[in-house]
């Protein structure tokens, strides 16, 4: 990955972590995988999720686990995909509570980067993997600083919604404030668990939480 390219006001809040020793290494193994093997996403969209919604812009934060490790899918943004590909399971059942919970039917594409610049920070706590290989780039340090990203925001921003699908995504979310954020917690929206995903409207509670701190609703179509 060479020096961090990283959004700005990422990179001034996260300015600490990237000089520690474990992520230095984490860089040294993602640049030597990306140069000798076949790894998503793409290496300039593994800080997208950042550069697609600064620091102080962060209204939401949907916490996935790693990227989609088929051809052509992982764009940065967790759960999101390139918008020429497919739907996945998950995606599919999110855009079904979307409409069941909004009565809004959100556009048949994947890519997910309208959310993005409306302030959904989508962020997966493993930003690279192998290609055809799940989990492969797990326990190498992502995992490290993705925490630290949760707890920067944590501390230093208040009146954010966070969405933790899933026993992993709750558990990496176990730092959050609750009292100075709202924590909506479900089943993963994978078609194993959706059973317990669906009928929360997850979406319809941010926007109200949203605008009762006087910030604007999510546009989720």
């Amino acid at each position: 990955m060479g020096k961090v390219i990283i959004e700005p006001s990422w990179k001034s809040a996260l300015l600490d972590e990237f000089e520690k020793e474990y992520f230095v290494d984490l860089a040294d193994y993602v640049r030597t995988e990306y140069k000798i093997k076949l790894v998503y996403p793409p290496p300039k969209q593994v800080f997208r999720a950042f550069d697609m919604c600064p620091f102080d812009k962060v209204q939401v934060v949907i916490v996935g686990q790693d990227p989609y490790h088929g051809k052509g899918q992982a764009n940065g943004l967790s759960f999101s995909v390139a918008s020429d590909m497919r739907l996945p399971p998950s995606l599919q059942n999110i855009f079904k509570e979307i409409e069941s919970d909004l009565n809004v039917r959100p556009k048949q594409s994947g890519d997910l980067t309208r959310w993005a610049t409306q302030g959904v920070f989508m962020l997966n706590a493993v930003l690279t993997v192998l290609a055809n290989s799940p989990a492969s780039h797990k326990g190498k340090g992502w995992e490290l600083f993705t925490d630290a990203v949760i707890q920067t925001l944590n501390t230093k921003r208040e009146h954010i919604v966070y969405m933790l699908w899933g026993k992993y995504a709750q558990e990496k979310g176990a730092v959050i404030d609750h009292t100075k954020n709202l924590v909506l917690i479900s089943g993963h929206p994978s078609p194993y668990s959706a059973h317990l995903f669906f009928n929360h409207h997850h979406f319809s509670q941010c926007n109200e939480y949203l605008v009762s701190h006087g910030k604007k609703p999510i546009d989720w179509s």
